[in-house]
């Protein structure tokens, strides 16, 4: 499994629920979205970023297929006109009893 982690600081910090909540809508209009998990900050100290998004995806092409989705691309026209800084980490579960049932 792939795991897509975004950080998103926004020019203006009101834009973040408004970026969340659009987030929250394209979720189920994409299928290769595994999972999405979404997080506004609360402290608001001076190394925070606004809102993190952690996605799940079976591989890297399953990753790169999300972000080609017409309404992933929808999105970003809409969002990186409001972004001031990303950092973006994609990594891949090590541990092969990652997503294993429990007995």
């Amino acid at each position: 499994m792939l795991t897509h982690v975004v950080l998103m600081r926004f020019k203006d910090p009101a834009d973040a629920p408004e970026a969340r909540d659009r987030l929250e809508q394209l979720a189920p209009l994409v299928r290769e979205i595994r999972s999405m998990t979404l997080g506004l900050d609360v402290l608001d100290t001076p190394v925070s970023y606004h809102l993190s998004m952690i996605t799940r995806h079976s591989g890297p092409d399953e990753l790169a297929a999300y972000q080609r989705h017409p309404e992933h691309l929808l999105l970003a026209r809409w969002l990186r006109p409001r972004l001031a800084d990303r950092a973006v980490v994609d990594s891949v579960d090590d541990d092969p009893r990652q997503g294993a049932d429990d007995d």
